[in-house]
């Protein structure tokens, strides 16, 4: 029995396997709305035989998207391009889709990756204000974030709970918090970009509170019994930054909250950043954060082989792999995967003919 197709229950949430497609921006959006591309998109995704779709980041304010083309779910209009296309790819499919909620902060308002993914001043063309715990930008150039009072703090709190309550309507089965790859809440936990001197920044206490607040803010929105997450960089690879000794510590703090899982990634934060990449490079973050807290983790980044998915499950470093470029590059990678390790996946209908063990059972 493989470990890799076995069950498994985020929260309430009961997945047929521990392959988790991660968020992936695709840039498309009209004014926040989704748009064909994320139906045909997310179609494809939702026909790969995973366990659970994570859709993009998606801003939970205008000026929380990372760019003009970002993916939101802030008013009536996005929340209703958003369910129409969830309601498309679910007439084909059921597996389960969350949705991952975000604000970018002081790296939002850029230019699309393919035009070169450079900061906007905020007076120019598809450009605006960002906005950081401190007047520090992400490199030396860009635009200097303002600095956020704390009555702007709870409005952005106010805006991932009034997300979640759109999420919930339109029927995701799980909602992930984007606290990870430089981004709003990053932002606060790691001294590199948290400069304040009040409740919200020094300590590891303080610099937590901005991201627990909006944790607190989500769950009072959606209930006990429905299913929450976080993605998180467990180190920004720059001496003196956020590191996994400090993600430990949230992840106890988020599991003593009734957290469901943690996504563990890593970097994003800092310019200087150096990563060792490599396969597995962000696994032993799962790892630790799994066997010193217990909480449900997924590990992600640089697993690309069937066997060594399954390694990662097997030796419980992790609860899940997710899958980001990996997928994209193979859109069927779970059901390579599951002919590996004699497993079997869903298959549509139209798309039986291609799954003997699924042809056996039907034709003998």
């Amino acid at each position: 029995m493989s470990t890799l197709f076995s069950p498994l229950s985020l929260g309430k949430l009961a997945l047929d396997n521990r392959i988790i497609i991660a968020p992936m921006c695709q840039y498309s959006a009209n004014n926040g709305s989704s748009t064909a591309w994320h139906d045909m998109h997310l179609g494809n995704l939702a026909q790969s035989g995973a366990g659970l779709l994570i859709i993009e980041a998606s801003a939970v304010e205008p000026e929380g998207r990372i760019t003009y083309g970002d993916l939101g779910l802030w008013d009536d209009t996005t929340e209703a391009s958003l369910d129409k296309t969830i309601k498309a790819v679910r007439s084909h499919s059921d597996m389960p889709i969350a949705i991952q909620l975000a604000h970018a902060g002081r790296k939002a308002s850029c230019e699309k990756p393919w035009d070169g993914g450079a900061a906007i001043d905020p007076d120019h063309k598809n450009g605006w204000q960002v906005v950081a715990p401190s007047a520090v930008p992400f490199k030396q150039g860009d635009p200097t974030p303002e600095a956020l009072s704390k009555s702007r703090m709870a409005e952005i709190v106010q805006a991932f709970a009034d997300s979640a309550k759109r999420a919930l309507r339109i029927g995701f089965e799980a909602i992930e918090l984007h606290g990870a790859h430089g981004y709003l809440l990053h932002q606060f936990l790691s001294p590199h970009s948290n400069k304040r001197d009040d409740e919200y920044g020094g300590s590891l206490e303080n610099r937590m509170r901005f991201a627990l607040e909006v944790y607190d803010a989500v769950r009072r929105e959606v209930g006990t019994d429905f299913p929450v997450g976080m993605r998180i960089s467990a180190s920004d690879w720059v001496e003196g930054g956020w590191d996994i000794d400090q993600s430990v510590e949230l992840a106890k703090a988020l599991k003593a909250r009734g957290c469901d899982f943690i996504h563990v990634s890593s970097g994003g934060l800092h310019i200087d950043q150096k990563i060792p990449l490599g396969p597995n490079y962000q696994v032993p973050f799962a790892d630790r954060i799994k066997s010193e807290t217990g909480i449900t983790t997924i590990a992600v980044g640089l697993i690309t082989e069937a066997e060594q998915a399954e390694a990662i499950t097997f030796t419980g470093q992790a609860d899940a792999i997710a899958l980001a470029r990996g997928i994209l590059y193979d859109p069927r990678w779970p059901w390579h995967a599951a002919a590996t390790l004699g497993a079997e996946v869903k298959a549509a209908n139209q798309y039986l003919r291609c799954q003997p063990r699924a042809l056996k059972k039907l034709f003998g």
